[in-house]
This record gives structure tokens, C-alpha cells and sequence, in this order.
């Protein structure tokens, strides 16, 4: 481990020092290993820490938005019932589409033989994120995937069935989805297809074996057959996710940006005279590798905003429409090998925050909430969650509006925040 400058030089004194200065001069042609992202792009406020952006994100009434996601999904109430244009709807001609749409949603002609007399089934599924671990299916867990394909497990042909016998392996369907939601991620319109060679499988089947699968948490909205050519992944046009985010009591103002001292510039002052006492070649390298290690105290939290404004959200959102970048940044849990060139790449229609409230069943006033809209040809593991704790963040801060693409450059995702909690996040709509 290559030793961290700032940490050595804050916890130095005397003789330990001038030992600390050796070890730097030592390593400073090798490759900088940083604890925390230093942010050199100023603004208004303090930004929080990781720890403090968590607690942040964290410490809401996140049961009422999981309440309202169980009834959206049970059809009991809708998103235009947030009382604003949470979902817009879109021009399919600001969309290049990926594939000839016409021909994947062609059913097969009735002279289809062979490989081609397979029937495909397109199902359209809503779930609530909170009753199950996830979508794609693990051993011991209930997962959406695990419920679907053991309920589509009594239409699977005779061939298939026996494969699975001789394999000692349980008889069930296979359900390939467009994008796996994490534990806790709401779908209000999930895309998968089910394909089988029997061919007295009808639509209504399918949708009554998958309904009483799981009873108020998971729902089918519609099946319809179509081209065996059909993929949910390689079909689809773009993808829709809302984040809402639950509002305390005056939390929808503009914090009050006080001038106040940058502890990060007092601290650098105070050692710059026993960095100036230095003579060589590496005191302007020193300078330029102050980075706030994980020992250094935090200013205090007085000092730091605790609350934002949704418009400023909204201005950072807005910068990312009509750009295709690489979010890497952003992304959480992926492989070093998606962490450079298009595999991260991602074109965003549309990002908006907005202020809604949620509704009540029984006519009383709901809660205030912020709903993010981002609408995007594709998304990376965990993107939408750090883009929406990120801009909380940022915000807060008071940075530019240019700050989360400044973001895009970052040599670390420390730069970014935790990600936001996924009872927050549904899967709205996408479009195939």
C-alpha cells in the first residue's frame, strides 16, 4: 500500500516528520492510492462524507413510498396520482429503435415447422420490490425469477421436461428479462419472454399460473405471443426508472449557502510552512497530492447543509439529456473489464426531479416526495441510485451545475456517493 501524502503529513511532527516526507519523496513516481476522492471543483457548502450522504439517504419514512408501490403494483393506484407528470410520454421518433420492432412483435405465420413452430411469449410483469431478494433467482432465496419459472414449469414441453428429470433437476420454465432489478427495486412494468414447443398454450394460461403464484406481490399485466425473434435485452428502444425520494418537513428550500472557511484550505495552510522549509524537487509534487485521508477529522457537522433544493437537482439532471457518456462512475459492482469504453456508455433522453405528494387511501394529505425521472437506452449496475444520492449531494453542496459531468472524469468512484436505498427505485416502463 503506496502511503496516503495528506495522511502522513497531518499526522507528522518533528522528527516523524521529516521520516514521513522521506517515504513520500520514495514513492512519489509510483501510482497515487487515494483513501477519499479529493474534490478540487469548489462550492457553496461542504459536500457530505460517504458515511454522512448514507445517514442522509437513509433516515426517511421509506414505509410510506413501499406503501404506495404495493398498491401501484396491485392496480389500486397509479403514478398520475402523485399529482404531477411524473411519466411523460415520449416520442418514439427522438428514439433510433435497435432492431426492426415490426418484425419482432410479428407473430409466427401457421405454417411455421421445425425451429420455427416454437411460440414465444412476451410477459409483461409488475412486482413489489420489498416481498422479494431480487430478480434473478438464487438457491434459498425468493426471487422473481424463482416464482416465474417455477409457475411457467407446468407449460414446458415434453422433451425439456424430461431433460430436466434425467438431470435431477426441477421441471420449470425459462424467463429471460430485459434488466435485473436489485433486492428491494420495484417493477411497474417489467419485460421477459417464455418460449415452448407445445402448442396448446394459450396467453390466459400462462397469466393465471403466474397470478396465484404470489398473490399480491406479483401481477401480470399482460402476455401476448409474438415472433420467436423476440428478445426483452436486444428489443428494447430505452428504459424508464422513477426514484422517489421521501421530503421532510421544509426540506424543498434553498439552504442557506453562510461563508464560511474551507477547513480542507486552513489545514493546507497551516502545513504549507513546513512544506515551503522543504527545498527540492518535490515540494510542488507534495502540493499536489494533499488528499483528506480517512484518519483526518471531518469539519463539524453544524458546518455542513442539511437540507436542499429540488430545483438545483433538477438543473444537474438536465445536463446529462441528449449526451452519451460513460457512467462508470456511477456504477457500482461490475466487472474491471466493463469499467472502460462502450460497455459503459449510456444515451440519456430524459433526467428531471420534480416535487410530488404522495396519495392517501383514506383522503388525508400524503407526504411530500421528490420523484427523479431518467429515461436511457440502457443502465449500469446500481446507476440510477448513485446518480440520485449524487445529485442529493451535490446540491446540498451547492456545486455547479456542471458538476455531475465533471463527475464523468473522476479517477475514482469514491467521487461519487453511496447509492441511494433501493425502496425508493421502480422500473416504470420500457419500451420494446
Amino acid at each position: 500500500m503506496i502511503p496516503n501524502p495528506r495522511a502522513i503529513l497531518l499526522s507528522s511532527s518533528g522528527a516523524g516528520f521529516g521520516f514521513g516526507i522521506k517515504c513520500l519523496m520514495e514513492n512519489r513516481a509510483q501510482k497515487k492510492d487515494y483513501l477519499h476522492y479529493n474534490h478540487t471543483d469548489r462550492c457553496r457548502n461542504a459536500r457530505w462524507t460517504s458515511r454522512e450522504s448514507y445517514q442522509f439517504m437513509y433516515e426517511r419514512p421509506w414505509q410510506e413510498v413501499l406503501d404506495f408501490y404495493s398498491h401501484a403494483v396491485n392496480g389500486r393506484l397509479s403514478l398520475s396520482s402523485l399529482g404531477t407528470e411524473t411519466v411523460r410520454d415520449h416520442d418514439d421518433t427522438e428514439i433510433q429503435p435497435v432492431c426492426n420492432t415490426a418484425e419482432l412483435n410479428r407473430a409466427p405465420g401457421k405454417d411455421g415447422t421445425g425451429r420455427w413452430a416454437r411460440a414465444t411469449f412476451k410477459i409483461v410483469l409488475s412486482y413489489h420490490g420489498n416481498s422479494f431478494d431480487g430478480w434473478q433467482k438464487q438457491p434459498e432465496l425468493n426471487t422473481v425469477q424463482g416464482v416465474v419459472e417455477k409457475s411457467l414449469g407446468k407449460f414446458v414441453d415434453e422433451k425439456k421436461a424430461q431433460q430436466l428429470k434425467d438431470r435431477c433437476l426441477p421441471i420449470e420454465g425459462c424467463a429471460v428479462v430485459a434488466g435485473r432489478t436489485d433486492k428491494g427495486v420495484t417493477a411497474l412494468r417489467q419485460v421477459c419472454s417464455f418460449y415452448t414447443w407445445r402448442t396448446d398454450v394459450k396467453p390466459q394460461d400462462i397469466e393465471g399460473s403466474i397470478n396465484n403464484a404470489a398473490p399480491g406481490k406479483l401481477r401480470v399485466l399482460s402476455v401476448s405471443q409474438v415472433s420467436r425473434m423476440f428478445h426483452p435485452n436486444f428489443s428494447a428502444k430505452w428504459r424508464r426508472y422513477l426514484y422517489i425520494f421521501p421530503l421532510k418537513d421544509g426540506e424543498n428550500m434553498e439552504p442557506n449557502f453562510a461563508i464560511w472557511e474551507d477547513v480542507e484550505n486552513i489545514r493546507e495552510e497551516e502545513h504549507r510552512d513546513k512544506i515551503e522549509a522543504l527545498h527540492g524537487e518535490c515540494k510542488d509534487e507534495i502540493l499536489n497530492n494533499l488528499v483528506l485521508s480517512q484518519d483526518d477529522e471531518e469539519p463539524a457537522s453544524a458546518n455542513k447543509p442539511q437540507t436542499f433544493s429540488i430545483m438545483r437537482v433538477n438543473q444537474l439532471l438536465r445536463k446529462l439529456e441528449g449526451k452519451l457518456l460513460s457512467y462508470k462512475m456511477f456504477a457500482r459492482d461490475t466487472k474491471a473489464s466493463r469499467n472502460e469504453g462502450p460497455p459503459t456508455e449510456c444515451f440519456v433522453y430524459h433526467a428531471r426531479a420534480m416535487e410530488a405528494r404522495l396519495p392517501c387511501l383514506d383522503q388525508g394529505v400524503g407526504r411530500s416526495v421528490m420523484c427523479v425521472e431518467l429515461v436511457a437506452n440502457r443502465f449500469l449496475r446500481k446507476m440510477v441510485r448513485v446518480l440520485v444520492a449524487t445529485a442529493i449531494r451535490e446540491a446540498a453542496a451547492g456545486a455547479g451545475e456542471d458538476a455531475l459531468l465533471k463527475l464523468m472524469d473522476a479517477t475514482c468512484r469514491r467521487a461519487t456517493a453511496p447509492p441511494a436505498p433501493p425502496d425508493g427505485l421502480s422500473l416504470v416502463d420500457e419500451r420494446t
